[in-house]
Order: structure tokens, then sequence, then C-alpha cells
């Protein structure tokens, strides 16, 4: 009995030994937090000084509002390349990007060890047709070097009134040469669905240069039409797609994943920012074949769509390795119009990849081969004898339209025909 008393004892103090233990982590957690709290206010008792003394000794008057702002642009592009404190007109042209139509030379730019980096040019617009490629880096914008330059004031210097020039200087690292282009500003419109069209019998054909808010409806009636004539299998093409929004991101590639599977999922520092974005399916767009061109211009949005697809095998991915952006901005008004978009979180694939940094690697890896010059004369003289051909049986000559429609089923990029053979096979295959 004294023996089970002492031994009630010795567990009964080793328990408040425990509950003093707890109140001093408690109180040890209590007390840094009162250490950090006194070390911002005596951050901001520096930063109070510093625009003091600018005020009282700067060579010009500056602002209030101006020297705020400065510090809010210097301190948010400290954090990483994508987080951005926006003025209110600043704030006001991004609103109007998303809306699908703004002005300027078409690309998508961000910084990528400390360059600013193209990551695509945005099909059919002018930087497109100058011949800018992913992965240029911008050095010279109107002459003036790109170095420390944020991201939003390289913006403003390559937008402006449509119908202006605006010349720039990019290293392609590929060649290693420095190519100077003088570029004609135009209005940006950006149609989310470029092409949707039957290739071969069997197999369709999807272009989908971002992801927009209208981009699920555009998608889902490019898919109605494709499958109403006898859809086998679908090439999705991402390539130089530079992303967009997240929702949509998830409702496009939930279209052709079973309901209820995880398409991405975002990790951040507060455990609100830790979500599974799942599929939503209901239209059963499951029962074919898919192929999704991927290359170093497709970015955010497409990668999700692009590593979801390929998690669950619904997809083989051809092409060369995504541009590794995978990490999710917060934009947050701020009460006088401003605004300030943040980094708040990670992507992740179903399976547990990280998106960002990395890329989305391709199952059959196919770089981009251009046409020779030798090869393109070989054609025109194909289509020279062929034309005689035509007209010496038929007596006729073909439209400049139906030309044009055959000029441009023989520009087709080689990753696309080896797309068309990878899913011939595999309709071959099924049908066996």
């Amino acid at each position: 009995m004294k023996k089970r008393i002492v031994l009630l004892l010795v567990i009964a103090s080793f328990a408040v030994g425990i509950t003093a233990h707890n109140m001093s982590f408690a109180e040890k957690q209590q007390e840094q937090q009162k250490q950090k709290t006194d070390d911002l206010y005596k951050e901001l008792e520096l930063f109070s000084d510093a625009i003091s003394v600018i005020r009282a000794d700067y060579v010009e008057e500056k602002t209030s509002k101006d020297l705020i702002y400065g510090a809010l642009k210097g301190m948010l592009s400290s954090l990483d390349p994508y987080s951005q404190f926006m003025d209110p007109d600043t704030y006001s042209e991004m609103k109007v990007e998303t809306e699908g139509e703004f002005g300027g030379i078409g690309i998508e730019i961000t910084l990528k060890d400390d360059l600013l980096t193209i990551i695509s040019p945005i099909d059919d617009t002018p930087a497109y047709k100058a011949g800018i490629k992913a992965g240029d880096k911008i050095v010279k914008i109107d002459g003036s070097t790109t170095k420390d330059l944020t991201l939003i004031d390289a913006v403003k210097k390559l937008r402006g009134k449509p119908g202006t020039n605006v010349t720039i200087i990019v290293l392609r690292e590929s060649n290693k040469k420095l190519l100077e282009f003088t570029i004609t500003r135009a209005i940006i419109k950006i149609a989310s669905i470029k092409k949707a069209e039957i290739l071969e019998p069997g197999i369709g054909y999807i272009r989908l240069t971002e992801f927009q808010e209208n981009t699920p409806k555009d998608l889902s009636d490019a898919l109605k039409k494709l499958e109403a004539e006898n859809l086998k299998g679908l090439i999705l093409d991402l390539r130089n797609n530079p992303g967009g929004l997240l929702d949509v991101a998830v409702d496009v590639g939930g279209k052709f994943i079973q309901e209820g599977k995880v398409i991405v999922s975002t990790k951040g520092r507060v455990e609100t920012q830790n979500i599974e974005f799942k599929s939503k399916n209901k239209n059963n767009h499951l029962n074919y074949p898919m192929v999704i061109l991927i290359n170093g211009g497709s970015a955010s949005a497409s990668e999700i769509v692009a590593g979801a697809l390929q998690d669950y095998k619904r997809a083989i991915l051809l092409g060369t390795k995504s541009f590794g952006k995978g990490s999710v901005q917060t934009v947050v008004p701020m009460p006088d119009g401003s605004g300030i978009r943040l980094t708040t979180s990670k992507y992740f694939t179903p399976n547990g990849r990280s998106i960002h940094g990395l890329g989305i690697m391709p199952d059959i890896i196919v770089e981009y081969e251009e046409r020779s010059p030798k090869d393109k004369e070989v054609d025109k003289e194909v289509d020279k004898e062929a034309a005689l051909l035509e007209k010496l049986i038929d007596g006729k000559e073909k439209t400049p339209e139906e030309k044009a429609e055959e000029k441009k089923k023989k520009e087709v990029y080689n990753q696309l025909l080896r797309a068309i053979d990878v899913l011939k096979g595999i309709v071959i295959y099924n049908g066996k």
C-alpha cells in the first residue's frame, strides 16, 4: 500500500513538472512574440526617421505619398519577382489585362535570375510576328538598360499608344547573340482558344493560349464541336501559354479527370493557404487519349493542367520542359485604389511535385525544329509542279484561300507531327 502511495506521488509530481514545463514554454513563446513586436516598432522608428531626413534635406521636395509608395515598391520587390506594389494606375491596368484586352506588344515577362525574361510571346501579336521567342532576355528598352528595373516599370516602358514604336534588345542564349527588334504597339486582344479543328480523321487539335474567365466555356464549346466530328484522340496545345487564373486552370484540368480528384494543391505559411482544388467534371470528356504539348513558354496555369493530367496518366506530355512558375499570388486592394500582389503559397501536382523553379518535364522530349531555308525552297518547287499538274488535269488553279490553307498545313511544327503520330498509335492499339 505504501509503495502504491509513493508511486502515485511520483506520478503526480511528474505531471506537475510537465505542467510547469508547458507553462514555461508558453511564457517563452509570449516573450518571443513580444520581442518580435518590439523589434518591429524599432524598425518602424528607423523608417520614420529616414522619411523625416528625406523630407527635410533631399534636394527636391517629395510628397509623403511619393515616399510611402516608393518604400512599398521596394519592400514588395525585395520578396520575390512576383510580389508587387501597384499604384492606382498600375492596379487599374492589371484589371483591364485580366479582361483580355490591353495595349502593348504582346509578351508575358518575369524576372528570372534578376534578368527581365520573356515567358512567352502571345500568338499573333506584334512581338510574336517580329520573332520574339520564349526565354529571350530583354537587356535594353528604347536604349535604356533593364538592370535593376522592376516588372511594373518594365511593363510601363513596353506599353504605350497603339501605332507607336518601341525598340528592345534581347539576348537569345540559344545562339549567344544580341538581337534588336523595333516593334509597333497595338491593342492586344487575347482569344483563349486559338484553334479547334480536326487535323486528320479522328485526331482533334485545340490551341489554348491563355487561362481567362471565358476559357472554360470556350473550351467546352470547342470540345463539343470536335466530339461531334467523331473525335478519337485529342492534342491540347499549351505551348507558350503563360497561364492565367487558378480557378480556370482547375476547371480546364477537371474537364478531363474524374470528379472529386485533386487537380492541384497549394501550400503556404498560413494554414488557410493549404488548399486542395478538385475536379468537378460532369461533362465526361474521358473517353479518348490525349497528348499535351508544352515548352519553355508554358507557365503557371498551363503547368497545373499538364502536371495533373500527367500524374493521373490521363495524357502524354510531349515537347520540352515547362517554365517553372508555380507560385500563387493573391491581389489585395488597398483603400486608396492601389493594390498589393503578394506570393502567398506554391503549387503542387496531385502526386506532390513542386512546380516552382522546377517546371514539368514531358514524357517524350521533342525539341522544336524550324524548317531550313533549303527545305522551304524544295516546298516551293514541289508546289509549282503540283499547281501545273492540277491546271493540266482540271483546267483551273486553286484559289488564294485554298493555297493559304495548304501552306498552313505544311507549316505544322515537328512537335505537332510527333503528337499526331503518338495519338494515331494509341488509337490503333485501342481499336485492336
